[in-house]
């Protein structure tokens, strides 16, 4: 018997997840309910993966689960949110019970390790879509954002750059193994929900790289009034990147690709030797990139001593297609 909306979310994903925040009342009624507790304020993040836009064709429905979560609690992240609640809504071609039980699994399980309640949601037909919202939860009026860069602040990113993008590379070529490091941040990327939390008494401002280092930093100085110099051998990138940028003869060529999900974050130069801004550090979790300026507009200071402008990052609308976010 084909499976009906119903049953599907019976089957697939009515499951009780152990969260720091139960929802008063989650799946199965008209809406959601959820209390928001004294003094707390609610961050919300709502975004769209359409495949063959946001996602490759035929893409493993596991780790596309984990990943339509991922982006959004990446967004929490840069807020300083703690993640409580997600509703999701599918588009689906066709009610497919094996995609639906791997797609499932990678969702609820990322939900799980972070202790993010599903509590609602909706199905219906059509071309492949994946619509998350997630809510999370901060002291009231304490939330980071990306107006708050100062002059003299230094800036830092976490994790790697312009992995993902030749990670996508790959992937449109055919190479789906998670060992190999570029190819893993693409299609299973990790949000750095701890770190952000824990930047919340820290940073100045910060921002999730999603379409790329210069386009999400730039959204963060026009936020600011302010501009920022970068050091080209201070960002973090693992050899391959690195290499396919010289084969490339496009240096500046991983500022540009979307889908890292890291945080790029300023803070005070006082800061420069807080225990755990140190301890970060030393685990190579964050990088010191560059420093706010006054002015507008991000400068790069090459290592053969020139230096470039750019402003160049991934555009929802333009003709690129097949797998950027």
């Amino acid at each position: 018997m084909p499976l009906s909306e119903f049953s599907l979310i019976n089957q697939f994903f009515k499951t009780q997840l152990k969260t720091a925040f139960p929802a008063e009342l989650g799946i199965g009624d008209d809406c959601a309910l959820v209390d928001v507790p004294k003094g707390k304020q609610l961050a919300i993040s709502t975004d769209t993966l359409v495949e063959g836009i946001h996602f490759l064709h035929n893409s493993d429905p596991l780790l596309l689960g984990h990943k339509s979560l991922a982006v959004n609690l990446s967004d929490l992240a840069a807020m300083g949110a703690k993640p409580a609640w997600v509703s999701l809504a599918l588009t689906l071609p066709t009610l497919n019970e094996m995609w639906l039980a791997a797609f499932s699994k990678g969702f609820l399980s990322l939900a799980r390790q972070h202790s993010v309640q599903l509590i609602g949601g909706d199905t219906t037909q059509g071309p492949l879509a994946i619509n998350a919202t997630v809510m999370g939860l901060l002291p009231k009026g304490k939330a980071l954002k990306r107006s708050g860069a100062k002059v003299g602040d230094d800036i830092f990113v976490t994790g790697v750059i312009g992995s993902a993008g030749l990670g996508l590379i790959k992937a449109r070529e055919g190479q789906h193994d998670l060992s190999d490091y570029d190819v893993q941040q693409y299609l299973k990327p990790t949000p750095n929900v701890e770190i952000g939390e824990q930047l919340l008494t820290l940073s100045s401002s910060c921002i999730d790289i999603s379409d790329g280092l210069a386009a999400d930093l730039t959204h963060m100085l026009n936020a600011s009034g302010v501009g920022a110099i970068l050091q080209h051998e201070a960002i973090p990138m693992t050899d391959s990147v690195k290499a396919y940028s010289v084969e490339l003869n496009e240096l500046l060529w991983p500022y540009s690709t979307g889908d890292d999900y890291q945080l790029c974050f300023t803070l005070s130069k006082g800061l420069a030797n807080n225990r755990q801004v140190s301890d970060w550090q030393h685990k190579k979790l964050i990088t010191r990139v560059g420093e706010i300026v006054e002015g507008e507009g991000l400068c790069v200071n090459m290592a053969d001593g020139s230096q470039k402008m750019i402003k160049k990052g991934y555009e929802h609308f333009s003709s690129s297609t097949d797998g950027n976010e």
